[in-house]
């Protein structure tokens, strides 16, 4: 199921926000017992940290220093057996910051809220306006962990739970964007809004900037949110694509723009992005189809640090032949960092002007668009 699959990366907040300082956050979580374990999971500008405890008595501590407010999930394994993504573990959002946190429930922490510190008041009244589509989604995920491989290779199946996911994920943005209208003063309407889609149209998501208080919008977020929404306008459709260069698989540097005068899907992927590879036979069958009409493909990868045999095997793996270029350094790769991606798979597909004519398209949209452009070509 394409879209889960891809689901399968101040003022009234805080005086303090900008504050480094040390952050104690406790946990009572009543009739949660070891061997259960508490986990912290964070960023850190590119690097994942994980902390964990012992849940001993419903009761965990986390102890720590911040530079700035940060975005964290706090997970709790009631196995004890260690954190994994491989099943399901419960966890709540929250925010590390300078206070005391608190986190408490009756019971677990799927009814757990998170107390004490600005921005976690903030959220938490965030999170309450979100219960009803987080609910339902939590539903969706549910019956499509239980489906039967014969289902999950149904595509009336498939086309089933897409819909129903697109309809609860519009309903999360809305609720979202009356969040960030109501709280223009709040930090963790800044945060929202950065999460707002992973794919962003400019015309939706500016005004939401546009409209949130100055102090918020000047500071280093905001400002760093500012570049973000500069490179969404900059690969709007009708825009021409930012020129780029980077080494292909020999190391010879390509330039986008000796692509001109041609059709060109500029795809982004990566060897270890499942969904990437679940959608390559497609942008295989659509290259041979078209290839000769004046189209073709330009892959980047965000494959990681050392990890070039990875993605030449994916390549060769995949029958992915078309021009691929990449700087090896994941989600730091620089064409990626310039297009403003923050999930994959994306694309752009370029006219011959080097005009953005459609982007993300894929399975039979891809097709179908290819079809509209290509097919009365000699």
């Amino acid at each position: 199921m394409k879209q889960l699959l891809v689901l399968i990366c101040l003022l009234s907040p805080s005086l303090l926000w900008a504050q480094k300082g040390t952050y104690n956050l406790k946990g009572k979580l009543r009739g949660v017992n070891a061997p259960a374990k508490a986990y912290l999971r964070y960023r850190i500008g590119t690097d994942v940290k994980m902390d964990s405890v012992t849940i001993d008595n419903g009761t965990f501590s986390f102890m720590g220093a911040v530079d700035e407010p940060i975005s964290a999930g706090l997970y709790v394994d009631k196995l004890g057996t260690g954190f994994t993504t491989k099943r399901p573990i419960s966890y709540i959002s929250l925010y590390l910051e300078p206070g005391n946190i608190t986190v408490e429930s009756p019971d677990s922490l799927a009814n757990a809220f998170a107390d004490g510190t600005p921005l976690n008041i903030d959220n938490q009244k965030l999170t309450g306006m979100l219960r009803q589509t987080t609910d339902k989604m939590a539903e969706l995920m549910k019956e499509y962990r239980a489906a039967t491989p014969e289902q999950k290779k149904s595509k009336e199946f498939e086309q089933n739970l897409d819909k129903r996911y697109e309809a609860i994920e519009a309903e999360q943005k809305k609720v979202k964007a009356q969040f960030i209208k109501e709280n223009p003063n709040s930090l963790v309407s800044l945060y929202t809004l950065q999460q707002y889609d992973y794919t962003p149209e400019y015309a939706e998501v500016a005004p939401m900037y546009e409209g949130l208080g100055e102090v918020i919008k000047n500071g280093k977020s905001g400002k760093e949110y500012a570049k973000v929404l500069a490179s969404v306008k900059a690969t709007s459709i009708g825009e021409i694509a930012p020129e780029f260069s980077q080494a292909d698989t020999s190391g010879k540097d390509v330039s986008l723009k000796s692509f001109r005068g041609k059709y060109v899907l500029v795809d982004f992927w990566a060897s270890w992005c499942g969904p990437c590879r679940a959608e390559n036979p497609n942008v295989v069958k659509n290259f041979q189809q078209y290839k000769d009409k004046n189209f073709t493909v330009l892959g980047v990868s965000l494959d990681r640090p050392n990890a070039k045999e990875a993605w030449l095997k994916a390549i060769h793996k995949d029958n992915l032949t078309w021009t691929h270029v990449s700087d090896l350094k994941f989600w730091e790769n620089d064409v990626a960092k310039q297009y403003g991606i923050r999930s994959i798979p994306q694309n752009f597909l370029l006219g011959p002007d080097g005009k953005i004519v459609a982007k993300n398209i894929r399975g039979e949209e891809l097709g179908k668009k290819l079809g509209e452009i290509l097919a009365a070509k000699p």
